[in-house]
């Protein structure tokens, strides 16, 4: 048998509980990161641009990244289907780092934040800030990745740790 001691590091307070309870529970919309992995099958990129499509003709507002062919890209196109005034990017670096495709789908969003300083940062880098970022500008947070993936792992720590609400999907 655990400890107490164990067993309530582990376990979130009431506090905590009463405040996921009322984000649940309250209607309207909500800001809703998505992020993942670039690397997602046709498929899994259908399936994220509907689930993108219909969060935003539901009234939510969603907070993603650019990034070439995966998550991003998929989130970019539901949203943009639905109303790209419901879309909010936040780049990792410059829109000019971004590949040629990104750059075009990119066209006609309006909410588009990018960081010129972090030019010289690896992606990886930027990417982590990124992502920390995006969830603190959201409510909710879904992430779709594998086991292996440490930077978007390390996401969806940073975003328990903020108390945010977090559906994880793994691809592996």
């Amino acid at each position: 048998m655990p400890s107490s001691e164990s067993t309530s590091a582990t376990l979130p307070s009431v506090d905590e509980l009463a405040q996921e309870l009322l984000l649940i529970q309250q209607g309207g919309p909500k800001k809703v990161a998505i992020i993942g992995t670039r690397n997602l099958t046709l498929t899994h990129q259908q399936l994220v641009e509907m689930l993108t499509y219909a969060l935003v003709l539901s009234g939510n507002q969603v907070v993603t990244s650019g990034g070439a062919n995966g998550t991003n890209m998929a989130v970019i196109r539901g949203a943009k289907r639905a109303n790209p005034d419901r879309l909010d990017i936040v780049l990792p670096q410059t829109i000019g780092q971004q590949p040629s495709e990104v750059q075009d789908l990119l066209t006609g969003i309006t909410h588009i934040t990018e960081y010129p300083e972090r030019r010289t940062m690896t992606l990886a880098d930027a990417s982590k800030i990124c992502n920390h970022e995006i969830i603190d500008r959201s409510q909710q947070v879904i992430c779709f990745l594998y086991h292996t993936s440490h930077t978007l792992l390390e996401s969806v720590n940073y975003a328990k740790e903020n108390r945010k609400i977090i559906t994880s999907f793994y691809l592996d």
